[in-house]
């Protein structure tokens, strides 16, 4: 059946009668005031609108019922319209949740340990969901069925009764009171490094550099010379500037420019563009751009691995094995998604300045599509405390955090010190930052440089699976050389403690335990229980302290709550498979980037091509524009004849949230209200995260 035709009768009779109502000239209006839409100043008002019972009645004094009832009507007109699209977007959700399952591959590899076991606890809720439905039907919940009983399903229950009483719940209450405990200490934790965080704020403590560079490229301000000459190019240190990237077809460009127009003499620093990619278009494209910058007068340097061993870590210690890097004091790191300033090393460099012992100037990360998704929101909260809150408190109180990998600036010295980049976990920026530390280097934290968050679940999950492994391969590596190490018991006891086991290992065990294994258990074992204020006041407590370095996020503060248990799934998985070596927690996968920001940095890197520190070479070029334009007519044609990427299932966030919603069903049975809604959203929650509703939406 074809759709209704549009009545553009109606819409101009509305359109007439909306302007007639808001003309200043309406006639039944008492002042101009008074006919713009009852939201001015009326007779004589303070412009601010009214204040009292008596003016907001004389704001509507004089207009007809008919003006009052078509001012209303235009408010609540697009309330109206947003509630009457709810059951179409609904329709549309179940319609694509539908499709998304028909469509999903039947994988024929065997399932991980993990999914076995969570279908298993599924199908011991389903069976025990059915067992209490039917002792309810009997009235078995008013009166205790008989051993004696003829009927074998009463006696069934009986024992039932009686083993979870005695033999069930006990153990399942001890193990929920650790894991409270565990809640509760990890609390107490966040607590203090947001306290610590607000003093912080309030004493205006921050990092000072003893020597300020102007904007000029040749004057130093406040601290005199930093290896030679006042007034010439000596005086800035020689740094090493190196891109790590592999396939980066969507931002290898904005990454390379916004490096290249640093605001630093050109004889002072060497950008390293590293590049690990096996997509032979993708390896053509970044050698043009890196050729377009060499004829502009910029030191830059384009390396490609023949043999591309220990991913990240890898690339990074075979480009400081070049000659010429003794040459250089300092080595900056950006990833291929970041776009430093061009003073970014004006603001870090400084601060070596007078520091013997310092060896890293870690940059806070901002992000350009922090509010592109609802997923992109929830990582920004995330990410924000972890910064703004725990890596400034441990950078100004103890000097040392684990370095995020990129936006840092290395002295090559401690590098070296240190033992250089090692291929033994999938974090070598944590694992780097740790022996530093525990050679006496010492580390600061700055404020931001931009870079770009995963906009898909894929994308998301398999970098938490990664940051949430490693960690724990770290850990078993090098817990005898912390123990060994010389630095005094305080950091030993900071790094195991606090460290690695609290936010590292405690943190994921007891959200994904507490939450997702014990709450639902407690709903068919009612003799072992969690309190409330467990359930939902601390956790809500929790979510508002880990929100306030990111207020405007404020709105997304119960998804935020509920994402994050959710997301428990997969860093418990990655924490247990780092500790125990299991195979998947070596693996390294790529952060896909989409280069949200790429047209708009592209054009303000054009625009800065005749910058005075480019110009001053006299080395502009058009040659490459041609070649340039060519590759990207190649790569357009690659892009289109590319596969196209499909959202998919996740099987382990779907079966949690069928065990979630039937531990809800249960609830309902012992009438348990918080536990209830809390079991039915967190159920919905991973339902949405199952389907891949959550993120990019690309099929």
């Amino acid at each position: 059946m074809p759709p209704p035709r549009p009545n553009y009768e109606f819409q101009e009779w509305w359109n007439r009668e909306r302007d007639r109502l808001l003309s200043p000239e309406a006639p039944s209006s008492s002042s101009p005031a008074a006919s713009a839409g009852g939201d001015g100043d009326g007779d004589g008002g303070d412009g601010g609108g009214a204040d009292t019972p008596t003016a907001a009645a004389s704001k509507w004094r004089g207009r007809s019922a008919g003006q009052i009832s078509g001012l209303l009507l235009l408010r609540l007109r697009r309330p109206a319209a947003a509630a009457a699209g709810l059951p179409f977007r609904l329709l549309s959700l179940v319609a694509t949740a539908a499709r998304r399952v028909s469509s999903a591959p039947r994988s024929p590899e065997p399932s991980p340990r993990l999914y076995r076991l969570i279908r298993a606890f599924l199908a011991l809720a389903v069976a025990l969901l059915l067992l209490d439905l039917a002792a309810y039907a009997r009235g078995w919940h008013f009166e205790a069925p008989s051993y004696a009983s003829a009927h074998a399903l009463e006696v069934l229950y009986a024992n039932w009764l009686f083993v979870r009483a005695n033999y069930l719940a006990p153990p399942l209450q001890a193990v929920a009171n650790v894991c409270i405990v565990l809640f509760l200490v990890q609390s107490v934790d966040r607590l203090v490094l947001m306290l610590l965080c607000i003093y912080i704020r309030a004493r205006g403590i921050r990092p000072v550099a003893a020597v300020q560079y102007s904007e000029g490229n040749g004057d130093v301000e406040g601290g005199g010379e930093m290896g030679g000459e006042t007034g010439s190019d000596k005086e800035y240190p020689m740094v090493l500037l190196q891109i790590p990237m592999c396939n980066e077809r969507e931002v290898y460009q904005q990454s390379i420019a916004a490096v290249c127009i640093q605001d630093w003499p050109r004889d002072r620093m060497l950008v390293q563009v590293l590049d690990d990619s096996d997509d032979m278009d993708v390896q053509l494209l970044i050698k043009a751009e890196v050729l377009k910058w060499q004829q502009k007068g910029v030191n830059i340097v384009y390396r490609h691995r023949l043999i591309r061993t220990g991913y990240k870590a890898g690339n990074l210690k075979s480009a400081m094995s070049c000659e010429y890097v003794k040459d250089y004091e300092f080595v900056a790191i950006f990833d291929a998604d970041f776009q430093p300033a061009p003073d970014f090393l004006k603001r870090t460099i400084p601060h070596f300045k007078g520091n013997d012992d310092l060896a890293l100037v870690q940059t806070r990360w901002g992000f350009v599509n922090k509010d592109e998704n609802l997923l992109t929101r929830l990582q920004n909260i995330n990410l924000s405390f972890h910064f703004e809150v725990e890596q400034q408190v441990n950078g100004i109180f103890i000097n040392f955090f684990g370095f995020n990998g990129t936006a840092g600036v290395w002295r090559i010295k401690a590098l070296e010190e240190s033992g250089g980049w090692l291929e033994r976990t999938t974090v070598e920026d944590m694992d780097i930052a740790v022996r530093a530390h525990l050679c006496g280097w010492k580390f600061i934290f700055l404020n931001d440089c931009l870079c770009e968050l995963p906009e898909s679940y894929e994308a998301y999950k398999k970098q938490q699976y990664r940051w949430h492994s490693g960690p724990m391969q770290l850990f078993r590596l090098c817990f005898l050389d912390i123990l060994q190490s010389k630095v005094n018991i305080f950091k030993k006891a900071n790094l195991i403690f606090l460290f690695f086991l609290l936010r590292k290992l405690i943190l994921p065990f007891y959200s994904f335990t507490l939450f997702c294994i014990i709450l639902p258990l407690t709903m068919f074992l009612p003799e072992a229980e969690l309190p409330a204020w467990v359930i939902c006041y601390v956790p809500g407590i929790m979510s508002v302290v880990n929100i306030l370095p990111s207020p405007k996020s404020f709105p997304f503060i119960v998804p935020y709550l509920l994402f994050e248990n959710t997301m428990s799934v997969t860093k418990f998985n990655a924490m247990v498979s780092g500790l125990f070596k299991f195979g998947s927690s070596y693996e390294w996968i790529v952060t896909k980037k989409l280069g949200r920001s790429s047209e708009a940095d592209l054009l303000s890197f054009s625009g800065n091509d005749s910058a005075p520190q480019v110009e001053s070479k006299g080395l502009l070029h058009k040659a490459s524009s041609e070649s340039g334009l060519a590759d990207l007519n190649r790569l357009e044609m690659h892009k289109k004849s590319k596969k196209i990427k499909k959202n998919r299932l996740y099987r382990k966030e779907l079966a949690f949230a069928f065990i979630l919603l039937t531990a809800s069903a249960r609830s309902l049975l012992s009438a348990q209200g918080i536990h209830f809604y809390f079991l039915l959203f967190q159920g919905i929650t991973f339902l949405i995260v199952g389907l891949d509703l959550i993120g990019e939406q690309v099929s």
